[in-house]
């Protein structure tokens, strides 16, 4: 498989001048914009004729200059025609699922996705919409396409799943999405720069840039990456769930997550690095670790096959420690005891980010669901930072991990 590293199209892609000639661009807050000439209003309003198409910028809720640059770039991130930039990651999915079907449709999703992922498809849309989803294990793909049906529209994975760590094999996915005439869509919040969707077969990417891309947990954000015409849908004055539904990036947003993407690839290479160490010593210890990066992960062959290597293997790992009480203990020795991390959700951040997943951002999953995604309770979900030395963070980890271990021993004794 060629692999594509997105950070050349991003070089030549990324220079925006300022307002006077500044090396950053400037921030537009105006909701609303100026129009010259009164008679290209209805072009102008009806989205074809705008300002690369010799009109303007009308309204902020349709498209604002400095959002509209941040796009730009998630475009060339993902190799796309175009990127919206939306207020968040799930309205980024719930836009783009619900602008590609209609009441009554049908979605193929995978079963492990992130948890208000699962809500939208199992609790929200079949009641309010009539849209239903079939949540099968993405990896089988017999699985996937013996649940097509006449009304099935889509299929939806994440590239790496959250928070199982299982890998698409996007390729052949879009063999069945384009051999039953299907959209096929990846979330592909995990692994930026890492994969590239597009290149190998998704039809949309679409990405939490809270995470990994904002890389600070200051910021909520979403993109939609897709062919212009899809993008146009979504902005359509009458059926776009975009202009409709109104998810608006607000720009001073989309200026500070502008100025962080070049320095992207420098901070996925850190989390790839750190991990990676990490996995291999938590496997020598004979813990049960999972990492894409481990020759004995189940789809380490294919995510060799798919990745940049540029990248490594992505910055997040889970440790599977058998009880929630374990899981707990071993949590609250690392944040309150060694200052390794913090309990919290989310990822992508520069410290450690660590949760028992079940209980946490898959806790939207019935018991059921959970147990056949492989999501046990004493799951916990490790999103590595890179603050500190690799050895001094090490440390910690291995101290209390051997605690933990040990207290079994101790409570007999």
């Amino acid at each position: 498989m060629k692999n594509r590293n997105p950070v050349e199209t991003l070089a030549n892609t990324r220079h925006e001048f300022g307002e006077h000639g500044g090396v950053n661009m400037s921030v537009e807050a105006s909701t609303t914009f100026t129009v010259m000439h009164s008679n290209t209003m209805p072009e102008i309003f009806g989205g074809k004729k705008g300002p690369e198409q010799g009109g303007c910028y009308l309204y902020g809720r349709h498209f604002n200059p400095t959002v509209y640059t941040l796009g730009k770039q998630l475009a060339a991130l993902e190799g796309t025609e175009a990127a919206y930039c939306t207020a968040s990651g799930m309205s980024a999915i719930s836009a783009t699922l619900m602008q590609l079907c209609d009441q009554g449709d049908h979605i193929v999703s995978s079963n492990a996705v992130y948890g208000g992922t699962y809500a939208l498809l199992h609790d929200l849309l079949p009641p309010k919409t009539g849209i239903k989803s079939s949540l099968v294990d993405i990896t089988d793909l017999d699985a996937v396409e013996a649940a097509i049906t006449d009304r099935t529209r889509v299929i939806y994975t994440e590239s790496m799943a959250n928070p199982t760590l299982r890998i698409a094999d996007i390729p052949r996915l879009s063999e069945i999405a384009k051999r039953h005439g299907l959209k096929l869509v990846v979330d592909n919040t995990f692994s930026p720069l890492i994969l590239s969707p597009i290149k190998l077969g998704a039809d949309i990417v679409v990405h939490s840039m809270t995470k990994f891309i904002s890389g600070s947990s200051d910021f909520i954000a979403g993109a939609i990456c897709a062919d212009a015409e899809f993008i146009q849908q979504l902005m359509d004055l009458h059926t776009g769930m975009l202009m409709i539904l109104g998810p608006t990036m607000d720009p001073q947003v989309a200026f500070n997550i502008n100025l962080r993407i070049p320095h992207l690839p420098i901070r996925m290479i850190e989390h790839a690095k750190r991990t990676q160490l990490f996995a291999e010593r938590l496997h020598e210890m004979g813990m049960t670790v999972t990492y894409p990066g481990l020759p004995d992960h189940p789809d380490h062959a294919l995510m060799s096959d798919l990745h940049c290597p540029d990248y490594g293997y992505g910055g997040i790992l889970t440790l599977d420690m058998g009880s929630i009480e374990h899981a707990n203990e071993l949590l609250d020795l690392l944040q309150n005891e060694y200052h390794f991390g913090y309990v919290a959700v989310s990822l992508g951040y520069f410290d450690t980010l660590m949760s028992c997943s079940g209980s946490s951002t898959s806790s939207e999953m019935t018991d059921e669901d959970k147990a056949a995604a492989s999501i046990s309770p004493g799951l916990v979900r490790l999103s590595i930072g890179y603050t500190g030395t690799a050895e001094q963070r090490w440390g910690q980890l291995e101290d209390a991990l051997k605690r933990v271990s040990a207290a079994p021993e101790k409570q007999s004794a």
